[in-house]
């Protein structure tokens, strides 16, 4: 989500439990095809979408805790045996990247999703000019082919906006991270234009926190929040090479009450627009 998401990688730039991820989707593809389903015939059985099976079958994404049992409804119970076996093995050795690809799975069926930055502009909005110079000033450095395929990696998460268009998206964002003019006054003026035409969608919404604001309640920093299917909400927040899930209630309640109200502090959709036309002009 954040600016340096597909960075959470272990050395090398390969995300950890990569080797895993796939022979657990390796596991599930088998199990599918033992019981003759193709993948979009299975997906809506398991409640999931074709592509975040096939994702799943590729070690692209980490599984959601409920599969084993959805799939045991499906293929019987000693698939879902197989499943959950493989599925505890896998949790027992995660890491970083793990979390990340947990939550880049519920990220992408999430039905509402919002998103507070003060470090870095979201993942989902960054332009791939923007995206590059995020990861070539990533410390240790990328080679040029880790580059090409972390920036391939959140372009295409980047998806999510048009492949779900009834996801509420909700982005604040300080205002601090545009004046920062990263990468230089081209790569902003790319990025204020990313943002001014991705904001046009009617399920997204950006707004801008002010330089200036008594009353701001984002003192502890990044957030992000999002609605399942079932209606069930989670957080996420992330530090240097760190991250953390939000899912005790008591605790993802508190993250919804404070986003409530940075949005009362930040500009409206209509300041946001006039503020990034007079950022862009000043350029």
């Amino acid at each position: 989500m954040t600016a340096d998401h597909e960075g959470d990688t272990a050395a090398g730039g390969e995300p950890e439990l990569s080797d895993s991820l796939r022979t657990f989707g390796a596991v599930l593809k088998a199990l599918r095809e033992a019981d003759g389903l193709t993948q979009e015939e299975f997906a809506p059985r398991v409640r999931y979408s074709a592509a975040y099976v096939a994702k799943i079958e590729q070690g692209k994404r980490f599984p959601p805790e409920n599969l084993p049992d959805r799939t045991a409804e499906v293929l019987g119970p000693v698939a879902g045996k197989v499943l959950a076996a493989a599925a505890r093995s896998l949790r027992r050795k995660a890491g970083l990247a793990s979390w990340f690809l947990q939550w880049a799975g519920i990220e992408e069926e999430a039905i509402t999703l919002y998103a507070y930055e003060c470090r870095g502009i979201p993942g989902l909005l960054q332009p791939e000019g923007y995206i590059r110079a995020v990861f070539e000033r990533n410390l240790p450095p990328l080679t040029d082919e880790q580059i090409e395929r972390q920036t391939t990696a959140r372009l295409e998460r980047q998806t999510v906006l048009s492949a779900h268009p009834n996801t509420a998206f909700s982005f604040i964002i300080e205002q601090s991270l545009l004046e920062r003019q990263l990468g230089g006054a081209n790569i902003t003026r790319e990025l204020i234009d990313h943002l001014l035409l991705t904001g046009r969608r009617t399920n997204v919404e950006i707004q801008i926190m002010p330089l200036r604001q008594e009353d701001h309640t984002g003192a502890d920093g990044q957030m992000y929040l999002a609605e399942s299917p079932g209606n069930q909400w989670f957080g996420y927040v992330e530090g240097h090479r760190s991250s953390a899930p939000i899912t005790a209630p008591s605790e993802v309640s508190i993250l919804l009450q404070r986003y409530g109200k940075l949005r009362s502090q930040a500009l409206d959709c209509r300041a946001t627009v006039s503020l990034l036309e007079q950022m862009r002009g000043a350029l």
